[in-house]
């Protein structure tokens, strides 16, 4: 069935944008893998990414969810739980940050999931001790903000994603220009990458 033209997220369609999101990070674990500089250039970051997001579909594989509250709240345990590496534990948290707005309804227009997504920006800024832009976090931000910007009462879901999207494609060619290391590497944040593409998916 095609959602695109839907206006209202409910624990069906989420369960599906999770598993795209995980799926089109897989096919690109490599890409992300080869830009990781930053914080440590380890050449993980793709992989601790997927590891990181699987959990959060196994989750919902492994058990009957009914709804959009369930789905949300199973599925980031299970990204929490599987959490990897700096990048991994980011991702997760920003998860937390939406299931603890979405967490409460059964479904969710275009208006709550801003408010959810901001509020996952917020957690996953809590999360890191130092916070560094030109990173994921500077990538989930603006392209929120972005997002945002966009969205009105006839927004539908598809609309808002390709909104997040693109704002995170103008957000991540531009963090070589906040992170030193990056520009010197002549690379892209990994970590902001791994985001987009699950986005992309979504």
């Amino acid at each position: 069935m095609n959602y695109r033209k839907n206006k209202l997220l409910n624990g069906e369609i989420y369960k599906l944008m999770l598993k795209a999101g995980e799926s089109e990070l897989r096919a690109h674990i490599d890409d992300v893998n080869n830009l990781n500089v930053f914080p440590v250039p380890d050449g993980d970051t793709g992989d601790n990414m997927w590891r990181t997001v699987r959990g959060g579909v196994n989750a919902l594989e492994a058990c009957k969810t009914d709804g959009l509250k369930d789905a949300v709240q199973t599925s980031s345990k299970g990204m929490l739980l599987e959490a990897r590496g700096n990048s991994g534990v980011i991702i997760s948290q920003f998860f937390k940050g939406i299931t603890d707005v979405l967490m409460d309804t059964e479904t969710a227009d275009a208006f709550e999931l801003i408010r959810a997504l901001q509020s996952g920006v917020k957690e996953a800024y809590s999360s890191v001790e130092k916070p560094a832009e030109g990173t994921i976090l500077t990538v989930a931000r603006e392209s929120v903000g972005y997002a945002a910007s966009k969205t009105d009462k006839e927004s539908t879901l598809s609309d808002l994603m390709e909104a997040l999207r693109d704002g995170m494609k103008v957000s991540l060619e531009h963090t070589p220009e906040l992170l030193p290391v990056l520009k010197q590497a002549g690379v892209i944040d990994s970590g902001g990458a791994g985001l987009y593409y699950v986005i992309c998916g979504f």
